[in-house]
Formats: structure tokens, sequence, C-alpha cells
């Protein structure tokens, strides 16, 4: 009997990252893809290596993060998609797996991604969903900080808002959308989709426009806190965990 082709496989994950140190597998903390490579393994009885459409940072979390994986087996893949999620030890789904072309890359053919992170704004937090909202206390200017959002839209270089750690060739990205929205029970929404993002981008966009919420910064000021590429000039880094990838388009 001739030996199984080697298949390249996409799955679509969605996880909690509270208890996580991130996506990308380490040796010795509990990661995204080193639990989904050891369940894999285990499955295929042969060492699986994932790649994703990117990094997820500790603590942020996934409603459709990508990756693929190439294996040979005659498994078909909703028996492989049941057999991770039978197994899978933490808040890890795998919602969709799937056969993909033979040169299908996660992370290469990657068009958009589309991030949102959430504001509880009032005085009072919250017992139940703490881990998946950034408390803020004063009342945010939302009308401001979608002002500020307008400057962001576009080609820049975005370094200003880069923390320091991660290769990469250059700072400039394409953003296609951004703004806040209100939503009930005292919670916002900031929604942005851009061709990449840079490490820690949106965490410290959002810390910057929480500072343009409360009246420290302007639009103007914000726009040349962008055009400055100037790191120490933008707001704190916002929690991790607030912060969704919320889609990734190819």
């Amino acid at each position: 009997m001739p030996d199984n082709p080697v298949k390249n496989f996409k799955i679509v994950v969605a996880y909690d990252g509270t208890n996580f140190f991130g996506w990308q597998r380490q040796t010795d903390k509990p990661t995204i893809q080193g639990e989904i490579e050891r369940i894999l393994s285990t499955i295929l009885n042969q060492d699986i290596k994932i790649h994703g459409s990117g990094r997820t940072d500790a603590g942020v979390h996934a409603r459709a993060q990508v990756a693929h994986f190439h294996a040979k087996t005659r498994l078909a893949p909703d028996i492989i998609q049941k057999g991770v999620n039978s197994l899978v030890s933490g808040p890890i789904v795998i919602h969709d797996c799937c056969l993909a072309a033979s040169d299908f890359h996660a992370q290469y053919h990657v068009l958009s991604k589309e991030y949102r992170y959430y504001i509880l704004n009032r005085e009072i937090p919250t017992a139940i969903g703490r881990d998946y909202v950034w408390h803020v206390k004063p009342v945010l200017d939302i009308d401001m900080m979608n002002q500020c959002c307008e400057y962001l839209v576009g080609e820049h270089d975005f370094k200003a808002f880069e923390n320091t750690g991660s290769p990469r060739s250059s700072t400039v990205r394409t953003v296609f959308s951004a703004s806040w929205a209100k939503m009930p029970h005292d919670r916002l929404e900031f929604c942005i989709c851009a061709t990449g993002f840079l490490k820690n981008m949106v965490r410290n966009i959002v810390g910057t426009l929480k500072d343009a919420g409360t009246g420290r910064i302007n639009p103007e000021m914000f726009n040349k806190i962008l055009y400055s590429c100037e790191r120490p000039l933008a707001g704190a880094t916002a929690p991790s965990r607030g912060l969704f990838l919320h889609h990734v388009n190819y």
C-alpha cells in the first residue's frame, strides 16, 4: 500500500488567552500553538508543526485565528477537528478544519486582519467577564477618540505604536478602518482592520486613544504622535485582556 500523501490542512481556532503565554510555542510555558501541536501530534502519530496567521501576546484572545499544518494521514478534516476538541486542555476550540491548497500559507497569504478591543467605561468594575475588558473609570469622549481614529486610516509608519522585541522588515502598515462604538452595559468597542500589525500596536493605539478620551491629548496631538515615530510620545500599553483577534482575511 502506498504511503499517505502529504496534505495541507487549514484550521480556524478560537481561544481564551487568559492563562496562556501567547500563541507562539515556548519550551517551558503553556501556549496555544504548543497545545494544539501536542494534540495533533498525538492524533496523527507524527510530529506536527502548525503555522499561524501571526502571534498574539500573553492574555490576548482570538475568535478566528487561522493556521495551517502538513500531515500524512487518511483521517478526514472533520475527524481531526473533533479529535482536537475532545482532547485539548484549556479553552481552545477548533471551529473549522479543512483541506487547503498545497501552497496555502496562513501567514504569508493574509490580506488583512481585524482586531477588536473592549473597554468597560464606568465607575464600578465587573465581577463576571473581567478578563475580557479594560476597566476605565473616567467617562471617555468617544467622539474625540473617533476623530483621532481618522488619522490612522491609510498607509503610515506606525513605529510610534510599536514595542520592541519583534523582528520586522518595515514598520509601515495600511489601516483600512478604525473606529469606536458604544455597546450595551457601559462597554466601548474599538475595531481596527489593517494589512498587519506591529508588536503591541493595537494596545498602544488604544492606550493613546484613551488619553484622547480623557482630554489629555487632542486629535492634532494624536496625529503628531503618529508621525513622530517616537514610542515614548504615545500612551501606555492597554492591558492584553481586552484584545481579540476577530478575523483574518485571505
